[in-house]
């Protein structure tokens, strides 16, 4: 595993808080919420979105693109597709050879799908996958504009991905699942539509040790992919579970939360008991591959893919 040292942190102002802690609510309703969220987002100016303490709505969460990673200088960088809202570049990691089917999921104004792109050539094609309306409108545009026609977008949740199964060689996701209520049948899905021998590779944030309960229990910390979170090791677990292998971590980077976003939820105590309590919040590259003797299917009861 290769980690990085440098700390992220987060430069805001107090003035800018807007929004008080929402409880958590049931999945439909965090759906609901992060749906909200981010149809906002798709219509805000990336560099506003890239500038302000948390991206849209005030500072009562983390900001949406303090985990982002610099895209400019990438092979098929499309500016407009950049809304700064991923925690890595999962496309640098995922080895994709010319000619494959790349599936994207949370694929947003189409950032990562126009850099797949890039790789697969006219003869591979790229799919991506957003349960946000504005999102998929605004990456149908991108991709109109630049005249495209193997680059896709479709509707759809990841729990219940609308493909085939053995469709993809390639699955990628940029600091998505953290936001999917269950992790399990998401990964299912990906081991699903994963050809025999196809591969993922997902950016996104976990956690160790345990979030104070006030931070766990906010809406606006979930939808800023932080209380949706879930132990690294359990993360890892539930793709070493689906029967994947050569499971690696192959980048890991440290988020420190300021102690105006923490304000808005803790205590100055504790505060103090959080930052000595030993939690950490990274964002993480994973990377694993589907068996390629592998003929079971995997799907969860009611997702409708068996």
């Amino acid at each position: 595993m290769m980690s990085l040292e440098p700390i992220v942190s987060i430069s805001v102002s107090p003035k800018s808080f807007q929004t008080q802690q929402t409880p958590m609510k049931p999945e439909e309703q965090i759906k609901s919420l992060v749906r909200e969220k981010y149809t906002v987002i798709a219509d805000q100016n990336p560099d506003e979105n890239a500038a302000s303490c948390c991206g849209v709505g005030g500072c009562s969460t983390i900001d949406y693109a303090i985990f982002a990673s610099d895209y400019s200088q990438t092979m098929g960088y499309v500016p407009t597709a950049d809304l700064k809202l991923g925690c890595g570049m999962p496309v640098e990691f995922a080895n994709i050879h010319r000619g494959a089917t790349v599936v994207d999921l949370g694929s947003g104004a189409g950032n990562d799908c126009f850099v797949a792109r890039a790789l697969t050539g006219e003869e591979g094609m790229v799919i991506g996958i957003d349960m946000t309306e504005r999102m998929i409108e605004k990456a149908r545009e991108n991709a109109s504009k630049l005249g495209l026609g193997n680059v896709k977008f479709r509707l759809g949740e990841i729990e219940n991905i609308p493909m085939a199964a053995n469709k993809a060689d390639v699955v990628i996701s940029n600091c998505v699942l953290n936001l999917v209520p269950d992790k399990e049948k998401a990964f299912a899905e990906v081991h699903r539509i994963l050809k025999p021998g196809g591969h993922f590779a997902i950016s996104d944030v976990v956690l160790r040790g345990e979030l104070p309960d006030a931070i766990q229990k906010a809406g606006e910390m979930y939808a800023g992919c932080v209380s949706g979170a879930i132990q690294k090791r359990d993360y890892l677990g539930i793709v070493h579970d689906l029967g994947f292998q050569q499971v690696s971590v192959l980048e890991e980077k440290s988020i420190e939360l300021p102690d105006e976003i923490l304000s808005e939820y803790l205590t100055v105590s504790e505060i103090e008991r959080f930052r000595s309590g030993g939690t950490g919040i990274f964002s993480i590259t994973v990377y694993a591959v589907k068996p390629s003797n592998s003929t079971k299917v995997a799907c969860t009861p009611g997702s409708g893919c068996c």
